[in-house]
C-alpha cells in the first residue's frame, strides 16, 4: 500500500504549562468570572425576564457536556427556542423553533451569559 501526502501541514506546538501553574490559573479564572458575574447580574436579570415573557418557563437551557479529564458538567444558557412539536409529538427542526428574540440573543451572545456559572 502506498501513501500519498496531499498536504504537508506544519506541526503546531502547544505551549506546555507547568503543573504548578494550574492552581494559579484556576484562581485567576474564578476571580475574573466572579467579577464578571457581579457586573453582569443586572443584565442577566433583564434577559431572564425577557426570556420568561417571550418563551415562558424555564428560562435556562441545561445540557451535559464533557469537561476536563472526561468529567461531565452542566452547561447553562438562556433559552432561545420554543418547544414546538409536530402533530406526532416530535420536536420541530431547530430552524423552525428559533424565535426572533432567540436569534437576537444568539447574535449578541447574551444567551451565553449564564456560562459564567460554569467557571
Amino acid at each position: 500500500m502506498t501513501r500519498t501526502v496531499v498536504f504537508d501541514l506544519p506541526r503546531v506546538k502547544r505551549a506546555r504549562r507547568r503543573r504548578a501553574s494550574y492552581p494559579l490559573k484556576r484562581a485567576v479564572d474564578i476571580v475574573l468570572a466572579s467579577v464578571a458575574l457581579v457586573m453582569a447580574t443586572p443584565l442577566m436579570g433583564l434577559v431572564a425576564l425577557l426570556v420568561r415573557l417571550n418563551l415562558g418557563s424555564p428560562v435556562l437551557f441545561k445540557q451535559e457536556r464533557p469537561g476536563m479529564g472526561g468529567r461531565t458538567f452542566t452547561m447553562y444558557k438562556f433559552r432561545t427556542m420554543t418547544d414546538a412539536r409536530d402533530a406526532y409529538g416530535h420536536l420541530l427542526p431547530d430552524s423552525e423553533r428559533l424565535t426572533r428574540f432567540g436569534r437576537f440573543l444568539r447574535s449578541s451572545s447574551l444567551d451565553e451569559l449564564p456560562e459564567l456559572f460554569n467557571v
